[in-house]
């Protein structure tokens, strides 16, 4: 049985495309796509051929991540991607070198809208802790409702390429670089965190995430986040204020 295709919503495209094309312009191409099972009409006029050709690399992204979700990358073939994606050969090869190139462009991606993600939400905290638990809320919610972008994030990043590799540790140094510098803006310099910490903190993290993941345990992974806080906290403050977070979080 042929596997389902991807669907973009108006919301996606405009998320990934609204800074270089109006709201119209990506809602018609939504339109079109939803009209036609998630593929273009053939012979399609209507919409600048910039714009068919910024969603067809869209779709070819959001198709990688899900086959890769699905089959594991080194399964993967381009074929797999272009079930998912609906459109033709030469259209991918128009937009990337081989399978590699689209897993390593569509990583990028979804590493940049998990990162937006998390500074935007942590932004409202009031202390450190405050604006860590907002964030790591934020990462489970995503990982949660985006699966094929948190297990080609998480979990095959790991196995698909050097380059890809490369790419998921500079996202982990990212990550334990901002809770370093959160701690140390409102620590005692006399008694500033080593930067270990927050690697150890955020490599935990990491790797519990990519447990539940390879075990297709997903669903749940929102409730994590008392747990997480306590853990992330810990280093820093001790057992006795890590314990009021893990209370905290939980309610």
């Amino acid at each position: 049985m042929a596997p389902d295709r991807v669907e973009l919503s108006q919301e996606m495209l405009l998320a990934a495309l609204g800074e270089s094309w109006s709201p119209a312009d990506v809602g018609a191409a939504a339109d079109l796509l939803s009209g036609g099972e998630g593929q273009f009409p053939s012979g399609i006029r209507s919409l600048p051929s910039d714009l068919v050709s910024a969603v067809q690399r869209e779709r070819l992204l959001a198709a990688m991540l899900r086959a890769t979700a699905e089959l594991g990358y080194r399964e993967v073939s381009v074929q797999d991607v272009l079930d998912r994606a609906g459109v033709s050969r030469p259209t991918f090869y128009e937009h990337f070198e081989n399978k590699e190139a689209c897993f390593l462009a569509a990583f990028d991606s979804a590493a940049a809208r998990l990162r937006t993600a998390l500074e935007s939400a942590a932004e409202s905290g009031e202390d450190w802790r405050g604006r860590l638990r907002l964030g790591l809320e934020e990462l489970l919610r995503f990982v949660a409702e985006n699966p094929d972008e948190a297990m080609s994030l998480i979990v095959d990043a790991r196995a698909a390429c050097p380059p890809a590799l490369e790419r998921r540790d500079a996202q982990l140094d990212h990550f334990a670089s901002c809770l370093d510098s959160m701690v140390r803006a409102e620590a005692d310099p006399a008694n500033a965190p080593s930067a270990i910490a927050a690697a150890g903190i955020v490599g935990g993290i990491e790797a519990l995430l990519y447990s539940r993941l390879n075990r297709g345990e997903a669903d749940d992974v929102q409730s994590l986040l008392p747990s997480l806080m306590y853990f992330a906290v810990l280093p820093y403050e001790g057992h006795e204020v890590a314990s009021e977070e893990l209370a905290v979080a939980a309610g």
